[in-house]
């Protein structure tokens, strides 16, 4: 008989890795998409890849699946509320937001500490999840801006010093 598989103490485990919160956006024909994720990475800087997922519970997944590009605004530590909207299923998330469309990607939410506009790259299956790779073929960073953060089920912050000289890239990736 196999051990019985705790979910509940997996999340938390992966909780103890804190990670950024985005607000992954698009466009299909005239409707806007936009969900927060968190499984927002790297993958590839020749070509310059990223990656996220979408849950496939998610009511707006069929949409996902149609975009051809997307922009990945990571969202700033004073944007909890961006976060909290864009994570709600079946809501009007946009209602109020003056943000700025991008041509072929998504949309620019204003106030974020970074932008990527990315073309579809893949999608592949991932468990639960759709992995979705994009492209990047823009990018904006906003220095003075520090990201929101999220770990241990709930928004944290950085700290204002950093502990020692940045030092990226580490070795072990190479």
């Amino acid at each position: 008989m196999e051990p019985v598989f705790n979910v509940r103490a997996f999340r938390q485990a992966l909780g103890q890795f804190p990670t950024g919160v985005c607000v992954v956006t698009s466009m299909i024909g005239a409707d806007k998409l936009g969900v927060t994720i968190s499984s927002f990475n790297s993958l590839s800087l020749d070509p310059p890849l990223i990656l996220f997922s979408i849950d496939r519970r998610a009511a707006s997944l069929p949409l996902w699946r149609r975009a051809e590009g997307f922009t990945v605004n990571v969202l700033s530590e004073n944007q909890e509320d961006l976060s909290n909207r864009f994570s709600r299923a079946l809501t009007n998330k946009w209602e109020g937001i003056v943000c700025h469309m991008d041509s072929g990607c998504g949309v620019d939410l204003p106030g974020a500490a970074a932008l990527f506009h990315c073309a579809r790259w893949a999608v592949h299956e991932g468990g639960d999840h759709l992995l979705f790779i994009g492209l990047v073929e823009s990018f904006q960073s906003f220095g003075d801006r520090r990201p929101l953060v999220f770990s241990k089920g709930r928004y944290a912050a950085l700290e204002d010093a950093f502990r020692n000289e940045a030092s990226w890239p580490l070795a072990m990736h190479y």
